[in-house]
């Protein structure tokens, strides 16, 4: 299994938010195309990912979205705006949800989520443009890939990380978060042939 775990500082929390204007609900925009970019393949899923979002905008922050695909996961590229509003929407305090199969949301900040996925036996890396290359780093066992939003991750939180992860680079140049998914995806897709 790998994981991918998008973080975003402005995402909203809520689902109080137009799907027909998702830059501004915290740039919800490049949230979806990162969870396209991990779990839709032509005419297929990906049954082999876990995405993750760990979002900090308004107004009840930290919450953390699960989503992977279940033969009754109710998802397509179509209506992921809307999959994503009805899950902040049954979020309960105090407790991890699972909204539909496959998706769950709870409180839960950046750092716990990824201290859970390291305490599982996870591999973490995190993508920094100055990191190792890619191609360089050998993998083992359950990766997690933690990438930013637009504008990157909580500096704050990063130097705890940067205690238990590694830091890769899919190349020189900067992309945007749904094409570091693409290419984190089509590596492993090529080291599992």
């Amino acid at each position: 299994m790998k994981h991918f775990i998008y973080f975003s500082a402005s995402a909203r929390t809520s689902g109080n938010f137009s799907t027909d204007e998702l830059m501004k609900a915290g740039r919800m925009d490049i949230a979806i195309h990162s969870l396209i970019q991990g779990l839709f393949l032509s005419h297929d899923f990906r049954r082999d990912v876990v995405f993750h979002f760990v979002f900090y905008g308004q107004p009840d922050p930290p919450k953390h979205i699960e989503i992977s695909v279940k033969d009754e996961t109710p998802i397509s590229k179509k209506d992921i705006g809307s999959l994503i509003k009805k899950i902040l929407y049954k979020y309960k305090p105090g407790e991890r949800t699972e909204v539909f199969p496959g998706c769950s949301i709870e409180k839960k900040s950046f750092l716990n989520v990824i201290g859970d996925l390291k305490k599982s036996g996870a591999e973490i890396f995190i993508l920094d443009k100055n990191g190792q290359n890619l191609r360089d780093v050998k993998m083992s066992g359950e990766p997690v890939f933690i990438i930013g939003d637009h504008k990157g991750l909580p500096k704050k939180e990063l130097k705890r990380l940067k205690q238990v992860a590694i830091n890769i680079s899919v190349g020189p140049k900067m992309y945007f978060a749904s094409q570091v998914v693409a290419v984190l995806n089509n590596e492993m897709d090529i080291r599992e042939q």
